[in-house]
């Protein structure tokens, strides 16, 4: 059967592998230069509880999964009851027959034949990607290279992959066709695509403690450091981070902090400091469902007031939220850009559903913003001299000059001040930042339109 869209959905607990097998399912797909679009649910568990892994992937640009799937494969029976009803007409829908007794579908006993291997739970996601190979009319050789690839314990995985396979074959094999793409796009995730961006356009260090759905770009700037030459640190606690981005930012460093709701309510104080400061800090805010723990590993867009209203006092701010993985790149790298070119703090909204999900995109690195300060040019330095943007020259360390940054209110040097004239013209000299910052973003898309 030949399919234009076609999705695979692959269910069990936490530590079955399921996540796993959704990836080299999008990178078996995306190697068929056919775009993807792959959406990860989990409970906040470490064992147990209910996950399922959605890939929907099609010759054109898709920009959601479909929960009309075409194969799904059940490895518990948890995730039988939850999701055979998702099954399409001609659809293909496996169960695990070591788990539970006969059902409609086709039974694979996924469970008895991962134990004669070790670790057994973690195979159980191997079988189910064999089961989709199979149900492709995939070779196994392919099969072989693809679980070598992408797998630990590559002997041992690719025994038990064929083993699945020889058993799905006669019931499912060749079962549907997928025509091949015109072109090979990179996968990647909404986290993945702002780190990349706010590289793009300078950075230099990251700052986080984990808090899903944040954690992620946590991660992956922390495996691609050497990589990326970005410094990623992970302090004590959220007030940590905050306040010693701030420094970096002091320092030159070009700085981004990541976080969710609850993170960000500690950062909340050192957000109003960035902004009497005037440091150029971006904050990633990947909000999850509140109020207080809420569901850790869920989605919820509730964050937007929290982000607008954030800190103390009256000060510029920019908050923006991308619209798609690919826009999540370009947006990170603007608002770096434009945090350094207004020396403000800003925010980059996002959420569980596109930091976490992962799509074919279609990017380019030299279409990305670059961070670009107004810097000192010679003469006596005022950190925050009067201009007439509200933008004062930065200078960093080391330097002949005084360079003190203040938290309270201060004068053109940096001195702390109680003048009340003094104190209105410092007011007023961050506020005018606001005609300068709308000048700007009048040469930029601010705002998305869908559906016309």
């Amino acid at each position: 059967m030949k399919k234009e869209v076609f999705t695979f959905l692959v269910g069990g607990e936490a530590g079955h592998g399921v996540k796993k097998a959704g990836t080299t399912a999008a990178r078996l797909f995306g190697s068929m230069k056919r775009h993807i679009f792959e959406m990860d649910d989990y409970q906040s568990l470490i064992r147990g509880g209910h996950n399922f892994s959605v890939v929907s992937t099609s010759t054109r640009p898709i920009t959601s999964h479909y929960m009309d799937v075409d194969m799904i494969v059940a490895l518990d029976e948890r995730s039988y009851e939850l999701h055979k009803n998702e099954s399409v007409e001609n659809g293909i829908l496996v169960y695990n027959s070591s788990e539970m007794e006969t059902r409609e579908g086709v039974g694979i006993p996924f469970t008895a034949e991962a134990k004669k291997y070790p670790r057994p739970m973690l195979r159980l996601g191997v079988g189910a990607f064999a089961v989709l190979i199979a149900a492709l009319d995939v070779s196994k050789e392919t099969l072989r290279e693809i679980i070598g690839a992408e797998y630990p314990d590559p002997e041992n995985n690719r025994e038990y992959a064929e083993t699945i396979y020889d058993m799905a074959y006669p019931e499912i094999g060749g079962r549907f066709t997928l025509n091949t793409g015109d072109k090979q796009h990179p996968i990647l995730t909404g986290n993945q695509a702002i780190a990349l961006g706010a590289t793009a356009a300078g950075l230099d260090t990251y700052f986080a403690y984990p808090m899903t759905p944040a954690s992620p770009l946590l991660h992956y700037l922390a495996a691609h450091a050497d990589d990326l030459g970005i410094v990623t640190i992970h302090p004590e606690n959220e007030i940590a981070v905050i306040n010693m981005a701030i420094g970096a930012t002091f320092a030159g460093a070009k700085t981004m902090v990541g976080t969710s709701g609850g993170g960000f309510a500690l950062m909340e104080e050192a957000f109003s400091l960035a902004g009497m400061v005037e440091s150029p800090l971006l904050c990633i805010l990947s909000s999850r469902p509140g109020p207080s723990t809420g569901v850790p590993t869920y989605t919820e867009q509730g964050d937007l007031l929290f982000a607008l209203r954030q800190g103390h006092g009256e000060f510029p701010r920019i908050v923006g939220s991308p619209g798609s993985i690919d826009e999540a790149f370009y947006l990170a790298a603007e608002m770096l850009a434009m945090v350094w070119e207004f020396q403000i703090p800003g925010i980059l909204l996002t959420e569980k559903h596109l930091a976490e999900s992962a799509m074919t995109v279609d990017i380019e690195l030299g279409d990305a913003a670059w961070a670009e300060p107004k810097t000192h040019e010679g003469g006596g330095y005022e950190r925050y001299r009067d201009t007439k943007s509200g933008v004062s020259p930065l200078l960093f360390p080391p330097s002949q000059e005084l360079i003190k940054w203040n938290s309270y209110e201060h004068d053109e040097l940096g001195i702390t001040t109680e003048n009340p004239e003094k104190i209105a013209r410092m007011h007023e000299k961050r506020c005018r930042k606001r005609e300068a910052l709308v000048t700007h973003m009048r040469k930029i898309g601010t705002v998305n339109v869908y559906g016309t």
